[in-house]
């Protein structure tokens, strides 16, 4: 059959709402993955300010999506923004800034992060309420953040029968429950904004709340029109009232959000709307001064939160959460039930791999790609659904060729694996490597996909006009543990024989030793052989890195472990109970063991200096022919004194 014949079926899992989606296909070449041809807008993304990462850009002609369909809410799920507003999940767009957290376990606090993918799917949905009356719509698949860690709604996927952690009444989620109604724009919030903001020497010197009041002035004719507190004012003016009383003279202090007002009248008028919204409250005069009296809002993060989506203020940095803490914050699970049929649902990747949805604390697909670079899923589950934007080479052809383009480092494998399956058939790397190599742009591929041997030829003929960098990983020898760990990728001597026939084309080619795992594969003998195998097919340098287990991957191993090495689970415990990253007495122990054994097989780094900031572990090193090298030393040294992680 014919592969432009392969359309999908009715029956086939579409992606509904991806952009620029042309077609869904399948074919009997790829038994049961359904490709979504799309034409992207871009395909040069830079990679979020802050990051260790030693590129600033990447390029991805492909995203396995099977993960990324797995965990989605319902589009009418209210996310928090960084402006400290909400937006619904549906209308979110890549760029928007948001709020995460960080922090281990249920210890989490508030961090500003962004949205790097949106999409969309009709899934089976499930119907999941709290204690408070919230509700979240979600897949089966999705996870929250209990106060024992992550747990998916439902204890098994439509894939297998394997339990894995998830949802039962009675379990405590990290959060503060669904978000207050914001209020609306009308003549009586406007008017009640006013008359907050008055004080009796100054209008308020903030300049987004000046901002807000000359915009609100013309509505009314003169100031007597709202310069006045009212006896009995409608609800929306106590909510415009209690805004404006908090841009001119609230904030916070040690985490405590309060007002701060020397006329006692105001300050009933906002205790009266303090109680008609149900905060609790106490108010005592300034230890400084006497004759100013505090407000300060009690219940902790649940109540601040509700207090500044009821009221929307307008200064931003007095709405900011940062660093706030919601370790604290727990709501118990009432109820999980299906709710029989399939909804279209939508799902997000952010920068700190959660976000915070109705109140509760969730997670993304972050973790696809970890599990992509570790190898810990990469088999039919992750290949199911495929992403290809069909049109990369062209888009970046124009991309790179626009004046402000600096011909930067561009990374390709760090989130999915530009030579995975569906290479073969679309052939995208070829004009991708040459687009790169005409622009003068360095670049560096990371894979672990012998469909890279296919351009070796084109790689070393572009390699003389500009750096390359390869990278392969191989996580064991062992074929049967191989073959359990990682199901469907290329065999540890496949790869092998990639990094043989690279550095044959004399292109420089790193080899990641990762994941190492505690008890299987950290032996002397084990790693020995290893090291023994890659320094026999030529690899310019190494990396090793042992197992890490962020959410996700730390289940499924979890479950894989206790089925085929009970013994090893006690051990495991202990050396991730501070979280993803194994213990640092491990981490020194395995480096004491595996350096002599590096230098015994001549695979010691060239230089001191080594690029940092490796996908999973970003204290890690790049192994030397992973990163592209400076052509000119002087050059480098100079661009490096001003900007270390740019390599060109």
């Amino acid at each position: 059959m014919r592969w432009e014949q392969q359309k999908a079926g009715a029956g086939e899992q579409a992606l509904l709402g991806l952009d620029g989606l042309v077609r869904s296909v399948r074919s009997p070449e790829f038994d049961g993955v359904t490709f979504h041809e799309v034409h992207a807008k871009s395909v040069l993304n830079k990679v979020p300010g802050g990051s260790p990462m030693p590129f600033k850009w990447t390029v991805n002609p492909y995203r396995g999506c099977s993960h990324a369909c797995t965990y989605c809410l319902a589009g009418d799920t209210r996310i928090l923004m960084a402006d400290g507003r909400t937006r619904v999940l549906a209308e979110l767009r890549v760029g928007d800034e948001i709020y995460g957290t960080e922090g281990t376990g249920a210890d989490r606090r508030f961090r500003r992060t962004q949205v790097l993918a949106h999409w969309s799917t009709v899934k089976p949905a499930y119907r999941v309420a709290l204690e408070d009356g919230t509700e979240l719509v979600a897949s089966g698949d999705h996870r929250f953040l209990s106060a024992s860690g992550w747990k998916h709604v439902i204890g098994t996927s439509g894939w297998g029968t394997a339990e894995r952690p998830h949802l039962v009444p009675g379990i405590e989620l990290v959060g503060t429950g669904s978000f207050a109604a914001a209020p609306q724009d009308t003549v009586d919030y406007r008017a009640g904004y006013l008359c907050g903001m008055l004080r009796p020497d100054k209008y308020g010197r903030e300049r987004d709340a000046s901002d807000r009041a000359l915009s609100y002035l013309p509505a009314f004719t003169t100031g007597t029109d709202f310069a006045r507190l009212l006896p009995s004012p409608e609800l929306v003016w106590q909510q415009g009232f209690l805004a404006g009383v908090y841009d001119a003279a609230g904030g916070w202090e040690l985490d405590v959000l309060r007002i701060v007002h020397e006329v006692p009248q105001v300050v009933d008028t906002v205790c009266d709307a303090l109680a008609r919204f149900g905060f609790t409250y106490t108010v005592k005069k300034h230890e400084r001064d006497r004759s100013v009296l505090v407000v300060r809002l009690s219940g902790g993060l649940a109540e601040q939160l509700r207090f500044l989506h009821t009221v929307d203020p307008a200064v931003a940095r007095k709405r900011a959460l940062e660093p706030l803490a919601m370790g604290g914050e727990f709501l118990r699970v009432r109820s999980i039930e299906p709710l029989g049929l399939d909804m279209p649902l939508f799902d997000i990747t952010t920068g700190t791999g959660d976000f915070i949805a109705n109140g509760m604390v969730t997670h993304n697909c972050f973790a696809r790609n970890t599990h992509k670079y570790l190898d810990l899923d990469a088999g039919k589950d992750f290949d199911t659904q495929v992403v290809v934007k069909v049109n990369a080479p062209e888009v970046l052809a124009a991309q790179l060729r626009r004046p402000g383009w600096a011909g930067e480092h561009v990374a390709m494998g760090t989130n999915t694996d530009p030579y995975q399956r569906a290479e073969g058939r679309y052939q995208l790397m070829p004009r991708i490597i040459t687009t790169l190599a005409e622009t003068g742009t360095p670049f560096s591929i990371l894979t672990k996909g012998t469909v890279l041997a296919r351009d070796l030829p084109l790689l070393e003929s572009v390699a003389r006009d500009v750096p390359v960098g390869l990278g392969v990983s191989i996580a064991l020898l062992d074929p049967r543990l191989q073959r359990r760990l990682e199901p469907g990728t290329p065999s540890p001597q496949a790869r092998l024989e990639l990094v043989r026939k690279a550095r044959g084309a004399g292109l420089p080619c790193g080899v990641f030793l990762a994941p190492i795992l505690p008890g299987l594969t950290d032996s002397e003998e084990a790693l020995d052989a290893l090291l023994a195998a890659v320094a026999d097919a030529g690899a310019s340098g190494v990396t090793v890195l042992p197992l890490h287990l962020r959410p996700g991957a730390r289940e499924w191993f979890a479950r894989w472990l206790a089925a085929e090495h009970p013994e090893l689970v006690s051990r495991y415990r202990t050396l991730y109970a501070r979280g993803s990253y194994v213990s640092q007495a491990y981490r020194g122990w395995l480096s004491k063991r595996i350096e002599p054994l590096i230098r015994r097989h001549g695979l010691e780094p060239s230089s001191r200096r080594r690029s940092r900031g490796v996908p999973g572990d970003e204290s890690a090193s790049w192994p030397d022919g992973a990163i592209p090298a400076p052509r000119d030393p002087g050059a480098a040294a100079a661009s490096a004194a001003g900007e270390q992680l740019t390599l060109l």
